[in-house]
């Protein structure tokens, strides 16, 4: 398999004033797309060359740190760009809203939990919802980590790599984060991923 950059799933200025054409420039066709041509020439020549991509970040994952790097950005941004949507937040669908609750405690506390996560990431990283052992639970990793190197399936995350909000934002992540969260988070895809997960 190799890798491919997607198309944004809306137009550059889709998320604005959230997230500007600037960030998404920046974020999609020079960072990502290095993820994708660096991986593809890791990935040349090596036994996981024919793999699905989570084949390949869960067989790299220590073994192959700079292949792990590419293949688990390039993972993470496939879904990334798909987390997000023009006038996102707003209600969760019902039975994602129903775990959400039994796992986390409220639909706020979830929220807050996870916004935390993401300022506390030390440095480079992202924060997550994801599904371990049949709950839904908040995780941060750091750099291009994510929870299925842990034993659990992602079914949100949010990048807090300084690429993803220092153009709009500057210093400010948890302005970044709480305006990802209330206003642009796609939670018909996320319940997608729960109900693919569970």
């Amino acid at each position: 398999m190799t890798f491919t950059l997607p198309d944004l799933p809306y137009a550059y200025d889709a998320l604005q004033p959230y997230v500007s054409r600037e960030t998404l420039e920046y974020h999609h066709d020079k960072h990502h797309k290095a993820y994708v041509d660096t991986g593809n020439k890791l990935l040349e020549g090596t036994d996981l060359a024919g793999k699905s991509l989570e084949e390949i970040v869960k067989a790299s994952y220590g073994t192959n740190q700079a292949l792990f790097n590419n293949a688990g950005q390039h993972y993470n941004h496939l879904h990334f760009w798909h987390w997000l949507k023009p006038n996102g937040g707003g209600a969760i669908p019902g039975e994602l809203e129903k775990k959400i609750i039994e796992d986390l405690g409220s639909v706020e506390k979830a929220k807050e939990d996870f916004i935390q996560a993401g300022i506390t990431q030390f440095g480079s990283g992202w924060a997550w919802l994801a599904v371990k052992d049949g709950k839904i639970v908040v995780q941060k990793t750091p750099n291009g980590e994510n929870p299925l190197v842990h034993g659990a399936t992602p079914i949100l995350g949010v990048d807090v790599w300084e690429h993803s909000y220092y153009i709009d934002y500057r210093n400010r992540r948890p302005d970044y984060l709480k305006a990802v969260v209330e206003n642009l988070v796609n939670w018909e895809y996320v319940a997608e991923l729960y109900s693919k997960a569970v």
